[in-house]
């Protein structure tokens, strides 16, 4: 299992040892002939914007988007979930997503640095509750109609699930709890 994690920005090195530990071979993607080598992607936590502007420097938005139209199981963990969202509220005018998965998200949406959590949680299809660790995260405001809710904090929806498309708004890779990549690596290696 070749799971490639975007190494543009942001959190990659921690994904990387996850899939490491569940037995995945994990590889940095940082350019278009990376990317070729995969068949599973991690978009991570990071700086949103700076991630957009990297992809297009990179030349990596066009062929991405083509392997995701295609089929490419994404995770998508907070600004991951950002890029991946159909709408992108308070972002910059500039900013593209993918439009990956139909919901719509507000950058920031749980508050700045400062507003940065911790929370235990009931996740479909889990034995136990998943400690998340919400860092400037977005907060989902729409679900589409094919879009399965996975996790709620409150009434929020976090992590979320459409085709091979799985986005969170917690960065699990800080949780020391494999189980959500686990369940990644299930759906990408299932479809």
């Amino acid at each position: 299992m070749k799971v490639g994690v975007l190494a543009l920005q942001g959190a990659f090195t921690r994904h990387c040892d996850v899939l490491t530990a569940l037995g995945a071979v994990p590889l940095e993607v940082r350019t278009p002939v990376d990317l070729e080598a995969v068949d599973a992607m991690v978009i991570p936590g990071g700086e949103s914007t700076t991630m957009s502007m990297l992809l297009d420097s990179s030349g990596l938005r066009t062929p991405l988007a083509g392997r995701m139209a295609d089929g490419l199981p994404v995770l998508g963990t907070c600004a991951g979930m950002i890029l991946l969202a159909v709408r992108v509220t308070d972002g910059r005018p500039d900013q593209r997503s993918f439009a990956a998965i139909d919901i719509d998200v507000r950058r920031n949406g749980y508050g700045r640095q400062v507003d940065s959590f911790e929370d235990e949680f009931p996740v479909a299809g889990l034995d136990g509750p998943f400690h998340g660790v919400f860092i400037r995260a977005p907060v989902v405001e729409r679900v589409g109609p094919t879009v399965e809710v996975l996790a709620r904090v409150d009434t929020i929806p976090v992590l979320c699930r459409e085709g091979s498309v799985l986005v969170s708004s917690f960065h699990p890779e800080m949780s020391g709890d494999g189980r959500i990549h686990e369940r990644f690596l299930d759906l990408a290696f299932s479809v």
